[in-house]
């Protein structure tokens, strides 16, 4: 075999091993990439009940149509917290920005900390609801026997009475479930249970309205 024989296979099977190296590194990252997509899919098509974020609320509009939100609280097993809504429903006008709250206790004789998942129903209200703030947009820390009221600031879009497709609407329910972080899940006892209701319950309003 010549010497420029040796080399154009050299360079191909260089060519090649470069190649294949891009093809996997193409593949890990378009993995990593799949998640934060797959949430910003979510929150721009509301599919799933994935809620909005907002900024501001428009403002309540004047229209015969009102929305009740109701509101769900449940706790992972490996988290020992009581957690429930303070208010069973809140009828709401679209455009109203409303503030609601939920109650979190440690049950426990040590720190825990908290993150909450959230979702509303039906699904395909949830490009119309709006969080402007929540407790669930970060990590909630709880010191043995702590309770705290978390509020959650809101409002439905009035884009929603336009939409036929939601017009038989006329309630929408914010569900919450609370779980361990990563690591106060692996400190978690064995056996453990629920340590909270896993219903809406709780009848006065403690929440406010702005706007």
């Amino acid at each position: 075999m010549s010497a420029a024989v040796e080399a154009r296979l050299g360079r191909r099977k260089r060519a090649t091993l470069i190649g294949l190296v891009a093809l996997v590194a193409g593949m890990v990252g378009m993995a990593y990439a799949a998640v934060p997509l797959y949430q910003i899919f979510c929150r721009v098509t509301g599919y799933g009940g994935t809620t909005q974020r907002a900024a501001v609320a428009p403002g309540a509009v004047q229209a015969d149509r009102l929305i009740a939100v109701r509101f769900d609280a449940t706790v992972n097993s490996a988290l020992p917290w009581h957690f429930r809504p303070l208010q069973r429903e809140i009828v709401v006008r679209p455009g109203e920005q409303t503030l609601a709250f939920f109650r979190a206790t440690n049950v426990s004789d040590r720190a825990v900390t908290g993150t909450a998942t959230f979702n509303v129903t039906p699904v395909k209200a949830g490009i119309y609801f709006n969080k402007i703030d929540c407790f669930c947009f970060t990590e909630q820390r709880l010191a043995p026997g702590e309770s705290v009221d978390m509020p959650v600031s809101f409002f439905v879009d009035p884009e929603m009475l336009a939409d036929r497709n939601v017009e038989e609407v006329k309630t929408i329910t914010l569900s919450y479930t609370f779980f361990a972080t990563d690591k106060e899940a692996e400190k978690a006892p064995a056996g453990a249970t629920d340590a909270g209701p896993t219903a809406a319950v709780g009848a006065a309003a403690a929440g406010g309205r702005n706007g």
